[in-house]
C-alpha cells in the first residue's frame, strides 16, 4: 500500500492546482455581484449575478484585521510560518489518534486546505479523502509552497474558503454576519469566524461554546459571554451582506450581465437620486388620483449622454421592477411637435398660418375617425403655432391631411421612434394625436434632435462610449421653429393659462400629452443644455383619476429642469440660416399682432381668412362613409336625415344618386331610403363635393 501512495506521490504532475500562479488565482476571482457606477465612480447599484454561492470583491491581507489572522492561524495552523506546505508533527499525531480511535482529528495545513479550494474538482468531492487523494494534496502543497510566498497563501485561503451557508470568502462572511469590512473585525468577531472554517453548519450555541474552548486551549483574547450573545445575535438569520447601493436599479439589470464586472456610466449620482426624489413626491402629491408609477430620463444635448435613468419611483408600484424609460406606451399629443415641423419643412404651413379648430369627420377602412379636443371645445380658426402650442386635436388632424399619414409615420420613424414599424394605413389618423407606442427613451431622443436642430445621434450610457456620429433628419429651419413655438406661453395659453407649471424663468421648449382615457401623462422637453422627459400612470394600465398635462408629469419635469439649471441661465437658441422674423396681423383679428418667425420663402406680412366667396363648398352632413341606420321602433315617416352644405351659393344644388334633392343654400330633410347612395353638391358648371353613405334597413 505504501509503495502504491510513494509512486502515487512521485507521478502527480507539476500542473497540479498549487502550481498555478497567485496572480492567476486571484485574477480568477469573480464576485457574485456587478457594480454600476456614475461618471465621478461612486457607485448606483451593487446587482447580483451568480447565486452559486455570495461572494464579494477580493480581500488584501493588508485589508484584514490582525485579530483574524491571529485567530485564524492558531486555530487552523500553528506552525503555519514555519513548515513548508506539511505539518509533519501534527499529520503523525493526526495518524496516530485515527488509528488508535482516540480521537478524529485533521492536520491539513492551510497550504494544503488551499489547493483543494483551488482546484475546483477536488473541492466538489466533499466526502473523506482516501490515502491517494491525501498524498496527491499533499504534493500540491509542497509544490505551491515552493512557488508562493507564505503571505499570497494566506491572502488566498482567506478569500477562497467558505464560511458559512452560501458565504465564501472573508469579505462575504464580515459583511454578511457582522455587517463590516474585515479589516474592521473584532477579537470576538474573529474568533467566531475562524471557528467556522472547519465547522461551518454548528448552531449559534454550539459554536459559541466550540470558539471559547479553542480560544483558552491557544490562548486567544476572548470574552466568552460576549461571544455567545454575539453567536446568538448575528447567527440565528440566514446571512445577508448589506448592499446600500440601489440608486439604479433598471439600468442596472440592462447594463450588468457578468459577475465581478464594474461598468461606469454617464449617470450624474447626485442627478440621479435627485430625480427619483422629485417623482415620488409629485407621486405623493397624486396618491388620491390612482396614480402609482412614474419615471423619468434626462440627457445632455451635446453629447448625448445619460444624466439620469429612474425607471420607477412609486412606493406604492404593483409592478416595481418594470422600467419605465423603455416600456411602450402610448404617446398622445407628444408626437404633434414632428408632424408640425413636417408640415414648416414641407411648407405646407408656417407658424402664423390658419387652421380651423371645428368638427371634422374623416373617413377610415374602419368607419369614421372624428377627433375631439382634450376639453371637448372648438376654438374655431386659430394659427398653428396656436394649434401646436395648444395642443389642439383637430387641427393637428387637418395637418396630418396635409402632410400624408405615411409621411408622418417616416418622420417619426426617422427621428428615433423605432416602435413605429407599421405602414401609414395602420395607423390611420389617429397617429397625428398619438396613437402609436413609444418609450421614454425614445421620447428623450427625438426632443433632444429638436434641440440639436433636427440632427439626431445616439445616445450614451457608458462613460468610455465615443461620441455618437449625428445625422441629419430634419430641417434645422423646421426644428427651429417648432422649438420656439413650445417654448412660446402666449401660444399655450389657450389651454394651458399664462402661469402653469410649463412656465420656467428662462427657455425652455416644453411639450406634455396624455393617452387615452388618462393612462398615461407625459411631458418632455428641453433647454439649449439639457433635455428631460417625464412619465408618470400605471404599470398596469389602469386609468389615472383626472390627472391632465399639467398636473401629472409636467410639475415633475419642471423641479428636474430648475435643478438642471441651479445658477445658470441658459440662453434662447440662435436662428439657423434660412430662418427670418417679421411682424405681422390678421384680418380678421382672430389673433393679435406679433413678431412671427418664417422659413425662407413662405414670409408674409398680413394673415387673411379667404372670404365666403372664395371658399370651396362642401357637403357638412351626411358624412362620407357614414352608415344610417334605421330604427324599428321608430316609425319610418319620423326618420329624417339632414342634407347640409359649407359655403354653398343659391346657384348650387343637392344630388342624391343623379336626381335633384333641392337647393344647397339651406338644410334638407331628407327621408331615409335603405341601400347605397351617392350625394352630390353641383353647380351650372361642375360638381364641387361628394360623398357615399349607406342606409341600413330596421331589423
Amino acid at each position: 500500500m505504501m509503495r502504491a501512495c510513494m509512486a502515487l506521490l512521485l507521478c502527480v504532475s507539476s500542473a497540479a492546482a498549487g502550481a498555478r500562479p497567485f496572480s492567476e488565482v486571484r485574477g480568477a476571482w469573480r464576485p457574485s455581484y456587478a457594480w454600476l457606477a456614475a461618471r465621478d465612480g461612486t457607485v448606483l447599484q451593487a446587482q447580483r449575478i451568480d447565486f452559486h454561492g455570495l461572494r464579494l470583491p477580493w480581500v488584501k491581507l493588508d485589508e484584514v484585521s490582525p485579530a483574524f489572522v491571529r485567530a485564524l492561524l492558531a486555530i487552523e495552523d500553528q506552525r503555519f510560518h514555519a513548515h513548508h506546505g506539511v505539518d509533519w508533527r501534527a499529520l503523525a499525531a493526526a495518524l496516530w489518534q485515527n488509528t488508535t480511535g482516540t480521537e478524529k482529528r485533521g492536520a491539513s495545513t492551510l497550504s494544503m486546505q488551499l489547493t483543494s479550494l483551488i482546484d475546483a474538482a477536488d473541492t466538489a468531492r466533499r466526502g473523506r479523502r482516501s490515502v491517494a487523494d491525501k498524498w496527491q494534496q499533499i504534493r500540491a502543497a509542497q509544490t505551491l509552497e515552493q512557488t508562493w510566498r507564505k503571505p499570497e497563501i494566506l491572502e488566498a485561503y482567506l478569500n477562497l474558503v467558505s464560511y458559512r451557508g452560501e458565504l465564501q470568502g472573508l469579505a462575504a462572511a464580515s459583511a454578511g454576519l457582522f455587517n463590516k469590512q474585515a479589516s474592521g473585525l473584532t477579537a470576538d468577531e474573529s474568533l467566531l469566524l475562524a471557528t467556522l472554517v472547519s465547522t461551518p453548519n454548528l448552531d449559534a450555541r454550539a459554536l459559541a461554546r466550540r470558539a471559547c474552548a479553542l480560544a483558552r486551549a491557544h490562548a486567544l483574547p476572548h470574552d466568552c459571554t460576549h461571544v455567545q450573545a454575539l453567536a446568538a445575535q448575528r447567527l440565528s438569520a440566514p446571512p445577508r451582506p448589506p448592499i446600500e447601493a440601489h440608486a439604479a436599479p433598471h439600468l442596472a439589470r440592462r447594463l450588468l450581465k457578468e459577475a465581478g464586472a464594474r461598468i461606469t456610466t454617464t449617470l450624474d449620482a447626485r442627478l440621479q437620486t435627485r430625480v427619483d426624489a422629485i417623482l415620488a413626491e409629485q407621486l405623493r402629491r397624486l396618491d388620491t388620483r390612482n396614480v402609482r408609477d412614474a419615471a423619468a430620463v434626462v440627457l445632455d444635448n451635446r453629447t448625448g449622454a445619460v444624466l439620469a435613468w429612474v425607471g420607477a419611483a412609486g412606493a406604492a408600484s404593483k409592478a416595481p421592477a418594470v422600467d419605465g424609460v423603455v416600456a411602450p406606451r402610448q404617446a398622445g399629443s407628444t408626437l404633434k411637435p414632428f408632424l408640425y415641423g413636417l408640415a414648416f419643412e414641407k411648407r405646407y404651413l408656417t407658424p402664423a398660418s390658419l387652421l380651423e379648430d371645428s368638427p371634422i369627420n374623416l373617413e377610415t377602412a374602419t368607419g369614421l375617425y372624428i377627433p375631439q379636443n382634450y376639453d371637448r371645445d372648438f376654438k374655431g380658426v386659430v394659427s398653428a403655432r396656436t394649434a401646436l402650442a395648444s395642443s389642439l386635436n383637430v387641427p393637428a388632424v387637418r395637418t396630418l391631411v396635409l402632410t400624408g399619414v405615411e409621411g408622418f409615420r417616416a418622420r417619426l420613424f426617422d427621428v428615433g421612434y423605432r416602435g413605429i414599424r407599421e405602414d401609414g394605413e395602420y395607423y390611420g389618423y389617429s397617429l397625428a394625436l398619438g396613437s402609436a407606442e413609444v418609450s421614454l427613451l425614445e421620447q428623450a431622443n427625438a426632443y433632444r434632435t429638436l434641440a440639436n436642430g433636427g440632427e439626431l445621434s445616439a445616445i450614451r450610457l457608458k462613460d468610455d462610449e465615443p461620441l455618437a456620429r449625428a445625422h441629419r433628419v430634419m430641417d434645422a429651419g423646421a426644428a427651429f421653429l417648432v422649438g420656439e413655438v413650445l417654448a412660446d406661453p402666449a401660444a399655450r395659453a389657450l389651454t394651458f393659462g399664462l402661469d402653469s407649471t410649463l412656465a420656467l424663468p428662462f427657455w425652455s421648449a416644453v411639450k406634455t400629452g396624455t393617452s387615452k382615457d388618462m393612462r398615461d401623462n407625459w411631458c418632455v422637453g428641453y433647454s439649449t443644455r439639457y433635455t428631460v422627459a417625464v412619465w408618470v400612470g400605471n404599470f398596469e394600465g389602469d386609468a389615472m383619476h383626472e390627472v391632465s398635462g399639467v398636473s401629472g408629469a409636467a410639475p415633475a419635469w419642471s423641479a428636474i429642469m430648475m435643478a438642471l439649471h441651479e445658477g445658470v441661465t441658459p440662453r434662447a437658441p440662435a436662428p439657423p440660416t434660412g430662418v427670418v422674423t417679421q411682424a405681422i396681423d390678421f384680418t380678421p383679428a382672430v389673433e393679435r399682432p406679433r413678431q412671427e418667425w418664417f422659413m425662407a420663402g413662405t414670409v408674409m406680412r398680413h394673415v387673411a381668412l379667404a372670404p365666403p366667396a372664395a371658399r370651396s363648398a362642401q357637403i357638412a352632413t351626411p358624412a362620407n362613409g357614414v352608415v344610417i341606420a334605421l330604427d324599428p321602433d321608430i316609425p319610418l315617416q319620423r326618420q329624417q336625415v339632414t342634407v347640409s352644405s359649407r359655403g354653398a351659393s343659391a346657384a348650387a344644388h343637392f344630388f342624391l344618386d343623379g336626381t335633384l334633392l333641392g337647393a344647397a343654400d339651406a338644410d334638407l330633410a331628407w327621408a331615409p331610403v335603405p341601400g347605397y347612395h351617392r350625394l352630390e353638391l353641383r353647380d351650372a358648371r361642375a360638381v364641387l363635393d361628394s360623398v357615399r353613405f349607406t342606409v341600413r334597413p330596421a331589423r
